[in-house]
């Protein structure tokens, strides 16, 4: 009779484990707050403005439909220091991060980029108009923040 022994596992071999993630239930977006030049925005950018802002947004591209759409405000502030060439007045210089399901994320990013409001009202203004410019979008958060995450891995 043969002898079964296992092996113990040496130094030298190596178990790689892999994952994928491949329906992501969220998509996020990177949106910025841009408005027409030779105004100024009366109004600071806060939580409650972007919110009133997207829902317009939502609702003036798919109705009431749109307006359903969940969305979560990550993050409201300043924009980064690369397009500190650009010169724009603090106020207007502001971005949100958002979360949205991800099956919504193509209705979400083609309503707020076409999507041109006042500041006081839900239609559009001469004057005053502000819009959404999106900067960035993924079903990853970590990927969108810190880059395309060749950083992450050690190499």
């Amino acid at each position: 009779m043969t002898s079964t022994k296992r092996k113990a596992p040496s130094d030298a071999q190596t178990t790689t484990t892999t994952f994928t993630a491949r329906n992501p239930p969220w998509t996020y977006l990177k949106l910025q707050l841009i408005q027409q030049p030779h105004t100024t925005l009366s109004t600071p950018l806060d939580p409650l403005t972007a919110r009133t802002y997207l829902s317009s947004a939502l609702s003036q591209f798919l109705g009431q439909m749109g307006a359903s759409i969940p969305i979560d405000i990550l993050e409201v502030g300043p924009e980064s220091s690369q397009s500190k060439s650009q010169p724009q007045s603090p106020s207007t210089d502001k971005t949100i991060w958002i979360r949205v399901p991800r099956q919504d994320a193509h209705a979400v990013v083609t309503a707020v980029s076409s999507w041109i409001g006042g500041p006081g009202s839900d239609t559009t203004e001469a004057e005053g108009g502000v819009a959404w410019r999106v900067c960035a979008k993924g079903n990853f958060l970590g990927a969108l923040v810190r880059g395309d995450g060749r950083d992450l891995f050690a190499s």
